[in-house]
C-alpha cells in the first residue's frame, strides 16, 4: 500500500462517506502519538491557584523582567546535556 494508492481511494470515496473517513485517519494518525492524545482528552484544570503558587509566579515573573533566566542552550550545558 502506497500514499498514492491512499490517495485514490479517498478521492474515490462518496462524499457521504468523508467524515466517517476522517474519523478513521484521526484515529489512526492520534494512537501514534498517545502524550497529545491524552492532552487533548485531559480535563480543564478547575483548581483554585493557591497563594504560595500566586507568590511564585510573581516572583518567575519578575526574575524573567530583570534578565535573570537562562536560554535552553545554557541549561544543558550547565546539565552536561550539549
Amino acid at each position: 500500500m502506497t500514499r498514492e494508492t491512499l490517495h485514490q481511494l479517498i478521492d474515490e470515496l462518496p462524499d457521504a462517506d468523508l467524515p466517517t473517513a476522517a474519523r478513521v485517519l484521526e484515529a489512526l494518525h492520534a494512537t501514534g502519538d498517545l502524550v497529545r492524545q491524552a492532552l487533548d482528552h485531559a480535563p480543564e484544570d478547575d483548581e483554585a491557584e493557591t497563594a504560595e503558587e500566586t507568590t511564585a509566579v510573581a516572583s518567575a515573573w519578575q526574575e524573567r523582567q530583570r534578565g535573570e533566566t537562562l536560554s535552553t542552550e545554557e541549561v544543558r550545558r550547565r546539565l552536561g546535556l550539549s
